[in-house]
């Protein structure tokens, strides 16, 4: 597979298809970025690099570190943690109160802002200095050690956070959430502003595509653990789009209001995208487009 090829054909025909997305407003310092960057990186299995555009430019990858969160915690708790969270699509918001209520404090899956907050709060529980442990964790499976947060993205968040701390102390008088408030919304604001390039992110992924193994050769996961959490980032990984997204794309993947999306071909590849435009579901126009374009063109997807 010509992959250098197929990105570019991929880059050029995307940039020009109708665009009327619009940069996230939800959270202030994200409103500052470019909105017409754009950006591909694609991994092979076997180790090989491709990207194009602005691959090699930060940003904000947002509810994309929700999947890796996901690993970190299965990668100790294992089944433990769906105690606590489900494995449905939710087809709500990924901010609802509603459903959280309806299903008395469960929620539906740790992609939407309630399970996420949830998986915080496991991780808050059993690491003993959270925000730098999973740092280190995302270094580790990155192979990139200058990944960081974006502290002024994390304080715009945690300045708007109202929607959040009500999901937050709505769990909380369920039970579903054990440590304080504050201090789990902290590392929740703190774990989706870290920055990465699309590269960086496509590396992050690769052990899901690997049967759980690192570009470096370090077992994060088991078989059976990568499989349960691709079936998830295919089933929920795109708010509620995720049935549209499987339809037009096929390949497990999370998404994030940043702009970017990984996304992956088990035993194959890895590619992650950045445009900070969305749709009216807040996943990235063009992003998806590309993806799209992607799996038509190679001819492959999980289906």
């Amino acid at each position: 597979m010509n992959y250098k090829k197929i990105l570019q054909e991929v880059y050029q025909e995307a940039k020009i298809l109708p665009s009327s997305g619009n940069v996230s407003t939800s959270i202030p310092e994200l409103t500052k970025v470019d909105p017409d960057k754009f950006g591909i990186h694609l991994i092979s299995i076997e180790g090989e690099d491709f990207g194009i555009g602005d691959s090699n430019e930060k940003f904000s990858i947002q509810s994309v570190s929700k999947a890796l969160t996901v690993a970190l915690a299965f990668s100790f708790l294992d089944e433990e943690i769906w105690e606590r969270v489900g494995v449905e699509p939710s087809g709500s918001a990924f901010n609802s109160l509603v459903q959280l209520e309806y299903e008395k404090g469960i929620p539906r899956n740790p992609f939407i802002n309630a399970g996420a907050i949830v998986i915080a709060d496991m991780l808050v529980t059993h690491l003993e200095n959270p925000k730098q442990d999973f740092l280190d964790f995302i270094r580790m499976i990155s192979g990139s050690p200058t990944i960081d947060f974006n502290l002024k993205v994390a304080q715009s968040e945690k300045d708007t956070r109202f929607r959040n701390a009500a999901l937050a102390n709505f769990l909380k008088s369920f039970g579903n959430i054990t440590n304080d408030v504050e201090t789990v919304l902290d590392f929740y604001f703190h774990q989706c502003s870290i920055e990465m390039t699309c590269k960086e992110l496509a590396h992050s992924f690769f052990f899901l595509a690997n049967e759980g193994k690192t570009i470096s050769g370090i077992q994060v996961l088991t078989k059976s653990q990568v499989k349960r959490l691709n079936a998830l980032m295919q089933t929920c990984g795109f708010y509620d789009e995720s049935g549209e997204y499987t339809y037009k794309v096929g390949l497990p993947g999370k998404s994030g209001i940043g702009g970017g999306i990984a996304a992956l071909f088990p035993k194959n590849f890895v590619v992650a995208t950045w445009s900070p435009r969305l749709n009216e579901k807040g996943n990235s126009e063009l992003g998806m487009n590309a993806l799209e374009l992607l799996t038509t063109k190679t001819g492959m997807s999980i289906f």
